[in-house]
Order: C-alpha cells, then sequence, then structure tokens
C-alpha cells in the first residue's frame, strides 16, 4: 500500500494490483461535502488511480450523488444521552460487563496523546501475535512506526485509556468527522492478560459517555457485516452494546477505462467476499486452529 498524498486538501491513499482503488486515507472517519473537484483533481494526479471510492454518513443513508454505488453497511450506535444508552439500548449483561472494570480497580479516562500514551499502545500492540484467531496486523511494529500511525488526525481524535494502577490495559482512539456528526472506534484494544476485567466493554461505555458530552450523536464500530460473514463473536459483542446496523451508499468513481470495466465485472471486491459463507465459515476454523497451534506452539518454547 503506497502513503497518502494530498489532493484538495485531502490525505489519499491508493491500494491494490490489479484494480488500483483511491479513497481517503480516513475512510469511514472524515467525509467529502464536495467530491466532484477531488474526482477531478484525481482524474489529473501522477498518482494514478482507476477508481475512486467515499462513503457518505450514517446520518445521510440516502445517495445523494449520481455517480456508480453499492450498499455498505457500519455497526452504529446513535445517542441522546449517556443515561438512555445505559438504561435502555444495552442489556443487563453488557451493563454488567461494564461495571465489572470498575469493581476490579480499572480507571478510565481521557488523555492526551504523547509518548507515554503511546508507549502504554506500544506494549498492548506487543503482547500477543494472534487475536480473534487470526494474525494481529500491529504485532510486531517497533516503538516509532506505533507512535507515528497513532498520531494521525489528532485535531479530531479523542483518546480513552483504561488503567491499572499506571499501566495501560486498553485503550480507544475515536475520530470524529468534520462536522461533530458522526465519530468512529479508529482503534479498540485491551491486554489478553486482563481480559478477566472487561476493559473492552468499559472502553465502548466511556466512548459513548465521550460522544454523548461532545454533542455527537453517532458512535460507529467500523462494519456490522464483513462480505458474506454476517454473524461473529464481534457483531454479537457489537449488538449486546446496542449497536445495529445502518446501510449507506458507497461510491465507486471509475477514473480510467479499466476502472469502469472492472467496476462491471466485481474486480473491486476482494477475492475472498466472493466465496460462499458456507466454505468461508470452515477456512476461517481451520485458519483459527492453525493460529492457535502457532500460538500454542510459542508459549511452549
Amino acid at each position: 500500500m503506497n502513503s497518502p498524498f494530498d489532493i484538495c486538501h485531502q490525505q489519499i491513499r491508493v491500494a491494490g494490483r490489479g484494480v488500483r482503488i483511491a479513497s481517503l486515507d480516513a475512510d469511514k472517519y472524515l467525509f467529502l461535502d464536495d467530491p466532484s473537484t477531488v474526482i477531478e483533481h484525481l482524474k489529473k494526479s501522477k498518482r494514478k488511480a482507476d477508481l475512486f471510492t467515499f462513503l457518505q454518513r450514517v446520518s445521510e443513508p440516502e445517495p445523494k450523488y449520481t455517480y456508480p454505488m453499492e450498499w455498505d453497511n457500519m455497526a452504529v450506535v446513535s445517542i441522546t444521552s449517556f443515561d438512555d444508552w445505559w438504561n435502555k439500548q444495552i442489556g443487563f449483561k453488557a451493563r454488567n460487563k461494564a461495571k465489572q472494570a470498575g469493581k476490579k480497580g480499572v480507571v478510565l479516562r481521557e488523555v492526551e496523546f504523547d509518548h507515554s500514551l503511546a508507549r502504554g499502545i506500544w506494549a498492548i500492540y506487543s503482547e500477543t501475535p494472534i487475536r480473534q484467531g487470526r494474525r494481529f496486523p500491529h504485532y510486531g511494529k517497533d516503538y516509532d512506526t506505533v507512535y507515528r500511525e497513532e498520531a494521525t488526525y489528532l485535531s479530531n481524535s479523542i483518546f480513552v485509556g483504561a488503567y491499572v494502577g499506571d499501566l495501560l490495559i486498553g485503550f480507544i482512539k475515536l475520530v470524529h468527522d468534520q462536522t461533530r456528526t458522526q465519530a468512529g472506534l479508529m482503534n479498540i484494544v485491551s491486554m489478553i492478560a486482563h481480559r478477566d476485567k472487561a476493559p473492552t466493554n468499559a472502553l465502548v461505555a466511556h466512548a459513548v459517555r465521550s460522544c454523548a458530552q461532545r454533542g455527537i450523536r453517532h458512535l460507529v464500530y467500523s462494519n456490522f457485516a464483513y462480505g458474506n460473514k454476517q454473524k461473529s463473536g464481534l457483531s454479537d459483542f457489537k449488538e449486546r452494546n446496542a449497536f445495529v446496523r445502518v446501510d449507506v451508499p458507497r461510491y465507486y468513481v471509475p477514473l480510467t477505462q479499466w476502472g469502469k470495466l472492472a467496476f462491471r465485472l466485481g474486480m473491486h471486491h476482494r477475492f475472498v467476499d466472493r466465496i460462499p459463507e458456507s466454505i468461508a465459515g470452515k477456512l476461517r476454523e481451520y485458519r483459527e486452529a492453525w493460529y492457535n497451534r502457532r500460538l500454542n506452539s510459542a508459549e511452549a518454547i
């Protein structure tokens, strides 16, 4: 994946080989109010791309533009107040999980991004190479890389840490859009060694509180469903915390003739998303078992 570059004061990233797809570097977190200008500049740019994709806000679920589009989905909590979410939207079990952290000495607080926080995040990333039955992409990164990646979009970011004493055991990075209409969980990770304290549940609760205090009406936790995969442990976690599926338009604007043909042929989708779920589910089970064997073998050395 290439490094981002500037187009009309927007950070753009191009990914892919057969079909080069451009998008906002903060796709799903920041949005375009004038996509036509960005599209015209992309067509003239030396950083060539075949398609440009962008998403509408969850507060705008009806298509606004005439560009080619498909429906994408987001996992969204609509927020009126923290008390409403706490007492009416989440279930009994989710509420008890969030309470559990406080009972076990976990303290949640908003924190400024600095080297102390970045070192704590690096330690969390370095805990294990496998999470949720798959390779964890942040494992093995050096401190400077972690600092640089977490230091993006700071003017739009809110960091919340979960602490036991001085030890950071979990964190979230919330990125709100330009209008403060919605905020997305760009990062939410906790130490597996402290799973018994339910820090992730407490972090979600604090994310809702942080949004409510700022008048941000929608909290987004990435996609609700991925490709043909409709249910998972993560989607169950989202449902228990009152996230619901909201479908929003995702546009795919051809920038070249090849981009136009590739979109018609569906080549902008990952190959794995075309595999029937009956087969993909089995493959995920084999992958999880293989990674778990590797992890257990490494721990035994």
